[in-house]
């Protein structure tokens, strides 16, 4: 089976390592490829190919030649996402590049290293990754696009896994399902007032003069729009928390700050930038009230009465995660925790938070652990929380018993590649595409990327 997809994933990895190549690496360059009117450069194939060596990339055939062809498969679906008009938004871009820079940020240890790495400012590395981030995007949108359609239902996994070769079946790594209660210390009212009022001097000097923006670098603990004055991107209503689009899209004046907002993730206030239509651009300024030591404590005893009346079996875990728990996502369904990387409710253990990690280690099925504090990272939310480990499945080979949603997937995956080597083929025939002389004796796993 073609692994274009996985190899664009590799591509995609590396892009950071490949800025620095740029800056490194003495390329003649020259126009290799079009398609429809997009050009592939030499220099690009040849960065990408010095890079995979580096990342120890172990491929069968020409390595060169198969970069080479990911390219232009990239660019016919680019190609095609402009003829369908195919958009992302700026704010998803911008969200992309900041996450992959706060990555390797963490990775080299901090800002001042990662500039001196690239011998550019933070500013200058954003903005050269912002038009490759926004092409990746756009060419992963036209993929999802193409294999939309895609659906299966039992019968068509039932027939999957008896006509898959039982050696072809792939091994299956320990495996965990998990629910939780959480609970999140409450905050005192002090200091919800003493959020509020600083909020309300900022509205205060915005009225008399003050830049919003400036304020929101200075004093918004959201760190991914502080650093852009609070600005949040383009976004439709159902991008934002419902509080806070209501109130957002119902500013009229770009000079007025809003009310103040209070969502899951703390108060704000907001600025209007522009509006079109069912798309909004603001800027934010984001206030956390902090947490007490008695709150904390008042939480975590909370939770041991909990688990008191689960272990006693007064109540069960479900209905304590019911009654009891404040994760929304979780609280309706027994507290039955979802792997985010997945989709379904198994985990491996390297999908796991450190924090539950260490409580698993003292568990067996069935068995609930001890309160214990988890920093909730994607909210920056204190919270005290209780695991059950439902099941652990141990290493075996893939059967429809256990692993259906796993052979739901492949299959899925499946029928996905043979769509898109479909559209690949027929957009070939449809498409501009012209190769220079110098590739066309490439062993291409696509014909007639070549013209005669």
């Amino acid at each position: 089976m073609k692994k274009f997809i996985k190899i664009s994933t590799f591509i995609l990895s590396i892009f950071f390592s490949i800025q620095t190549l740029q800056a490194q690496t003495n390329v003649i360059d020259e126009v290799i490829a079009v398609v429809g009117d997009n050009a592939i450069l030499k220099s690009d194939i040849e960065h990408q190919y010095e890079q995979a060596l580096v990342e120890g990339a172990n491929y069968a055939g020409d390595l060169k030649c198969h970069l080479f062809e990911q390219a232009l498969i990239s660019k016919l679906l680019l190609n095609q996402a402009k003829l369908d008009s195919i958009e992302v938004g700026e704010n998803e871009v911008v969200n992309q590049v900041d996450q992959r820079i706060n990555y390797f940020i963490q990775q080299i240890g901090d800002k001042e290293k990662l500039e001196e790495y690239f011998n550019k400012s933070l500013l200058q590395i954003k903005r050269d990754q912002m038009e490759m981030v926004r092409t990746q995007m756009l060419t992963q949108r036209m993929q999802q696009e193409i294999t939309k359609e895609i659906k299966v239902t039992p019968a068509d996994i039932r027939g999957y896994y008896r006509n898959l070769p039982k050696d072809s079946l792939p091994m299956v790594p320990t495996q965990f399902e998990l629910q939780q209660i959480v609970l999140h210390p409450k905050v005192d009212q002090k200091e919800i007032d003493r959020v509020k009022a600083l909020l309300r001097d900022f509205q205060k000097q915005v009225n008399e003069g003050r830049d919003f923006a400036t304020l929101a670098v200075l004093y918004s603990e959201d760190k991914g729009s502080a650093t852009r004055g609070g600005e949040l991107g383009w976004m439709p209503r159902s991008g934002l928390v419902p509080e806070f689009a209501s109130v957002a899209f119902n500013l009229q004046d770009k000079k007025k700050v809003s009310k103040i907002v209070e969502t899951e993730f703390g108060f704000h206030i907001i600025q209007l930038i522009d509006r079109k239509g069912e798309r909004i651009n603001c800027r934010h300024i984001l206030i956390k009230p902090k947490v007490n030591q008695t709150a904390r404590e008042e939480a975590n005893a909370t939770l041991d009465t909990i688990r008191g009346l689960i272990t006693d079996e007064t109540m069960s875990f479900e209905e304590a995660a019911l009654r009891f728990s404040m994760d929304k996502d979780s609280r309706t369904s027994g507290g039955q925790m979802v792997n985010p990387q997945t989709g379904t409710s198994k985990f491996e253990i390297a999908q796991i938070p450190v924090e539950i990690n260490k409580q698993l280690q003292n568990l067996k099925e069935g068995e609930v652990s001890p309160s214990f504090f988890m920093l909730d990272e994607r909210k920056g939310q204190e919270t005290y929380r209780l695991i059950k480990l439902k099941r652990k499945s141990e290493p075996h080979k893939a059967n429809l018993k256990e692993d259906y949603q796993l052979l739901q997937s492949m299959l899925e995956n499946s029928m996905r590649q043979e769509t898109l080597d479909k559209w690949i083929k027929t957009k070939q025939q449809e498409t501009y595409i012209t190769v220079d002389k110098n590739w066309v004796n490439c062993d291409f796993e696509y014909d007639n990327w070549v013209k005669e």
